[in-house]
């Protein structure tokens, strides 16, 4: 009876692991969906144009 106990133990906490860190799951959307500003190459470019403009008198 102890070990039918320990086995479904250790089933439940392999499935509970691989739901936690197991591979992507279809129809579930990932977690790292959001970029971070210094990775998005949008906003560098941007930053990067923002830089090089002439900036006017009235702006200061």
């Amino acid at each position: 009876m102890i070990y039918l106990l320990a086995a479904i133990g250790a089933l439940t906490i392999a499935v509970l692991l691989w739901r936690a860190f197991g591979a992507e799951r279809v129809g579930v959307p990932s977690r790292r969906t959001s970029v971070a500003p210094d990775d998005d190459p949008d906003f560098l470019r941007k930053l990067a144009e923002d830089q090089h403009k002439p900036h006017d008198e009235k702006d200061r």
